[in-house]
């Protein structure tokens, strides 16, 4: 099955907010506002590639983060598949923070 873009735009944004709920365990903000996620990538058959990395490469949450990330998003309605894939590339740093993230840390 083929969706239109407009559907495609209400997955990503349902994406999104999923997204928002996963929170790094040592920093009280979610992956999505701390720049973890590098891209979310939907096909017209509602397959989703998300590519992320973690704070740092030995982060306590290795295994467990993207495994949540990825069933998170498959329960999203009409996802099909859910590809995750896990990069060090580039490394992640603070700059990557949204304004919400660095406010929250007592950054700004």
């Amino acid at each position: 099955m083929k969706f239109t873009d407009d559907q495609i735009a209400d997955i990503g944004e349902e994406i999104i907010r999923i997204l928002k709920t996963v929170y790094d365990p040592e920093i009280p903000v979610d992956i999505y506002e701390l720049g973890l996620i590098y891209d979310v990538q939907i096909s017209e058959e509602a397959d989703v590639k998300i590519i992320m990395t973690l704070t740092t490469p030995n982060c306590p949450v290795a295994e467990t983060l993207p495994q949540e990330v990825k069933d998170k998003v498959k329960a999203v309605e009409n996802v099909n598949e859910v590809d995750l894939e896990l990069t060090f590339e580039p490394s992640w740093n603070k700059d990557m923070m949204s304004e919400e993230a660095k406010f929250e840390l007592g950054m700004l």
